[in-house]
């Protein structure tokens, strides 16, 4: 990967919609301000340690709800798709991101209802996953849940939406738990999520 320049500042949602299409790397908008994807810059030891343990999170919590979505008619991408909150102008690329609605099923590049998002942590972006991104994330009527998948160590911590609408509920799994997503009748347990996943804190015990 290569160093990326002084990201513009200022952009109206539409000029950033309309530069981020001339660009070779992703970058989310929250706020007005432009943030670029982890790992999107030179990367240094740490950064490629988290990457990967990062990934596979992500991969494996694919891989499980992948079956039980095709069952439900609902989809879930990894990274490579736009949540767009066009309502209080906000664009993200979670880790990722699971839709039942029929107009996002259709669509090939962004999705505007979720049901369920998924964030992996890193010490990098745990702090904006857990504040700036909740704050948005509940702002998304569709979400029911917001799942945050530690990268350091084997901790779960999910997010759901009450009766109410606007009050959340929270929990916290640990190893040797599951956890469920009852917007989408699922059930995961850590064994699985973190299978053949080397922490990065364990990683780091190790150099």
């Amino acid at each position: 990967m290569i160093a990326q320049p002084d990201l513009p500042s200022g952009l109206s949602p539409q000029e950033y919609l309309d530069w981020e299409a001339q660009q070779d790397y992703r970058y989310e908008y929250i706020d007005g301000e432009i943030i670029a994807m982890m790992g999107e810059t030179i990367p240094h030891d740490d950064i490629v340690d988290n990457d990967i343990a990062h990934n596979d999170l992500a991969l494996n919590f694919y891989r499980a709800l992948y079956p039980h979505l095709r069952q439900r008619g609902c989809r879930a991408n990894v990274s490579d798709v736009k949540v767009e909150d066009s309502k209080n102008e906000l664009y993200f690329y979670p880790d990722l991101v699971v839709t039942c609605d029929a107009e996002d099923l259709q669509a090939q590049t962004s999705v505007k209802h979720p049901t369920v998002i998924v964030e992996v942590l890193s010490p990098s972006t745990a702090a904006g996953d857990r504040s700036t991104k909740l704050k948005c994330y509940r702002q998304i009527p569709t979400v029911q849940e917001y799942v945050l998948v530690d990268s350091q160590s084997m901790t779960v911590e999910l997010y759901r939406r009450g009766d109410e609408g606007r009050m959340w509920g929270y929990a916290q799994y640990e190893a040797g738990e599951g956890f469920r997503l009852e917007s989408l009748d699922f059930e995961l347990e850590l064994s699985v999520l973190y299978d053949n996943v080397q922490l990065t804190s364990e990683a780091n015990d190790e150099s």
